[in-house]
């Protein structure tokens, strides 16, 4: 390690909850092999410096109005930041580098900031990409061009259960599209995906080969660019998700982990939807009374803005929670990997996203699968058809069908199959980033590669 002590490297985090979380999770690794790290950071969902006192941080001007910081149009949102950040981030960067006195290695970007590749080839100055979302869905993402001309793309209606002949199991439904005001403009973002990734010196992902081992085979073969699987990130080394709360946009509120310590074991259904997803009220009531039919003790993170036109529980039934008898803790925010790793959690009712999805397979909780956007629907098919480690609500939100998905999994035969396969799955998890492991391993390529761009 002595060798290249000090030896810095700038990270560059999309400003979303989804992504922050992994981006500092690599900073803590790679801080753990030895590098300086650098953070930049927007002053939208600005990060705080004082909970990551081994870290550097540097904050750009790039503040966002509360019409721009709506995420209920993705692409238009990413869009905006590539825009607002481009100057400042240019700014920030070249100012890092005259400074002499610590040499730095390599820019380690989201893969959403495309900006950032012709502004780092400018000043000469090697980018790595951080995917924070599964390969399989990064291989869907980059077959765009051949969907489109297959006519898979834009999604019609009347196709949605059709298979994708070229990217099974996925049917049309499951295709990684946003829903956006400007889908022309989307088609052409990712089309150019390849382009920009080849362009860049790297790809880390937040995987590992037992799990993904095909999709990354297939990316290697269709990307002449090293590729580095070395998640689960927060399991490779304690410290990287010691600080997991810390990187939290929204307050955790921990009397969760107080009203699990009195469930029975593997009991309870926890309930959370990341930090971006919205659902109607009909389809928010649908769910409180499947739960509550269900007859097993639940979690249920409702973030403010959850529920389409409501502030917060306002569309719950008057009486609801009390008649349950303390069956119900409803919380706005939780530690998530605290609860997953809880013994009385014995589902997770998931939106999908590729932190949670992952999360879950390394807890062994078996998951009710309820993609909401993007890539989450191709993970959300993943778990339930290749991996077979829990169930989609395939038929839309009704309370008779939540009941019946609970019940396979909590008590019949089928759910102890799906326990079993994802306890199999947590084992492998657990193996890879021991020393001799697939991640362990390509955590040692991914430091070799960066020193070798440093000379």
């Amino acid at each position: 390690m002595e060798q290249w002590k000090g030896l810095r490297l700038i990270l560059f985090p999309m400003p979303l909850q989804g992504h922050l979380n992994p981006m500092l999770e690599l900073a803590n690794l790679l801080h753990h092999q030895g590098f300086s790290i650098t953070i930049i950071h927007t002053q939208f969902n600005p990060l705080n410096p004082s909970t990551y006192p081994h870290f550097t941080f540097h904050s750009i001007p790039v503040a966002l109005s509360q019409a721009e910081a709506s995420t209920s149009d993705i692409l238009a949102f990413i869009s905006l930041l590539n825009v607002k950040c481009s100057e400042p981030f240019r700014e920030c960067l070249a100012r890092l580098l005259s400074d002499n006195q610590v040499p730095v290695a390599c820019l380690i970007s989201d893969l959403l900031f495309h900006f950032t590749q012709p502004v780092a080839e400018s000043l000469k100055l090697p980018r790595i990409l951080l995917r924070t979302s599964a390969a399989f869905s990064f291989v869907a993402y980059a077959a765009f061009p051949l969907l489109l001309e297959k006519g898979y793309l834009p999604i019609q209606d009347s196709r949605l259960e059709e298979p994708v002949i070229e990217l099974p199991p996925l049917k049309i439904k499951d295709l990684p599209v946003l829903k956006t005001m400007d889908p022309e403009k989307y088609y052409e973002l990712v089309s150019g995906l390849k382009k920009e990734t080849e362009a860049s010196h790297g790809i880390i992902f937040n995987t590992f080969e037992d799990l993904e081992g095909s999709s990354l085979a297939t990316i290697r073969q269709e990307f002449n660019i090293p590729i580095f699987p070395i998640g689960p990130f927060h399991k490779c080394f304690p410290a990287a998700s010691s600080s997991s709360s810390s990187s939290s946009l929204l307050s955790q509120d921990q009397s969760c982990i107080r009203w699990l310590n009195s469930q029975a074991l593997k009991s309870v259904i926890y309930v959370s939807f990341g930090s971006i997803a919205a659902i109607s009220e009909a389809q928010f009531l649908e769910m409180a009374w499947g739960l509550a039919n269900s007859n097993q003790p639940f979690l249920w993170v409702i973030r403010p803005g959850l529920v389409h036109g409501s502030e917060w529980l306002e569309p719950l039934p008057s009486g609801f929670l009390e008649a349950l008898n303390g069956r119900a803790h409803i919380v706005k925010w939780a530690p998530q990997k605290e609860v997953l790793a809880h013994p009385a959690v014995g589902v997770f009712w998931t939106h999908n996203g590729w932190n949670s999805t992952l999360e879950s397979i390394c807890e062994g909780v078996p998951m009710i699968c309820m993609p909401c956007l993007s890539d989450q629907m191709a993970n959300a098919r993943c778990v339930s058809d290749v991996w077979k480690v829990g169930l989609q609500l395939e038929h839309g939100i009704k309370r008779g069908e939540i009941e019946r998905t609970v019940r396979k999994i909590m008590v019949e035969k089928e759910g102890e199959e799906i326990r079993e396969r994802i306890f199999q799955l947590m084992e492998k998890a657990n193996v890879c980033i021991k020393q001799g492991g697939s991640s362990y391993q390509s955590l040692e390529g991914l430091v070799k590669h960066i020193l070798s761009l440093e000379k």
